[in-house]
């Protein structure tokens, strides 16, 4: 048996962290606003495959290790907030469409699921919570301690993508109406990508614990 206990209180937990902003969602609704709801599904399924790395990596004990060397937890810290940085400052950079009229720049749909993939899994902050939350679930003498795990990683990451894809399409929706603005365009980008170097800064300083 899986040995997995208290699993509503589990699932009642992920939800509202899932539903917690961070640079998932703030990177799922920039890409939504920009390019709409597929380009957000992107972003959405993208973090989600972040997150299944980092089950894995729970999982197979990978994550321990960021927990226990500092060095290795540094190299992580640092790598997740560079790319937090790069994709601010490339925001920040883009000016968007010169006028109504022109078609808005737009990122390969394959390269937004990266950029989620990305911005989740080089956050050492998601594995040491993965590492930290889900063996409060699982019997300490349950046999197959790694299927434990996966269980419950494959439980939280699909309802949080089901949440980050309605995020995806709620954005989407509301940045209609002005997604062919070039002015909305280089205020959403100053906006989200001031939000992202932010959020890559205090990853940087994030001790570890």
């Amino acid at each position: 048996m899986l040995a997995i206990h208290d699993l509503w209180v589990f699932v009642i937990a992920g939800l509202l962290l899932n539903i917690t902003p961070g640079a998932d969602t703030l990177y799922i609704v920039g890409r939504s606003t920009a390019q709409g709801a597929r380009a957000g599904a992107m972003a959405a399924l993208g973090v989600g495959a972040g997150c299944c790395i980092h089950t894995l990596a729970a999982a197979l004990g990978l994550s321990a290790i960021l927990a226990t060397s500092a060095t290795a937890f540094t190299l992580v810290k640092i790598a997740g907030a560079a790319y937090l940085v790069y994709l601010g400052v490339s925001l920040l950079r883009s000016r968007g469409a010169a006028d109504v009229h022109a078609p808005m720049p737009t990122t390969p749909l394959t390269r937004v699921f990266l950029h989620g993939m990305l911005t989740n899994a080089l956050n050492p902050k998601v594995a040491l919570f993965f590492l930290s939350f889900l063996p409060q679930f699982i019997d300490p003498d349950a046999p197959h301690k790694v299927l434990s795990f996966l269980l419950l990683g494959v439980i939280f990451n699909v309802n949080g993508t089901l949440w980050n894809l309605f995020l995806a399409w709620s954005s989407a929706r509301v940045g209609a109406s002005t997604r062919q603005s070039g002015r909305f365009a280089r205020w959403r980008n100053r906006a989200v990508g001031s939000l992202l170097i932010v959020l890559g800064a205090k990853l940087a300083f994030t001790p570890q614990q």
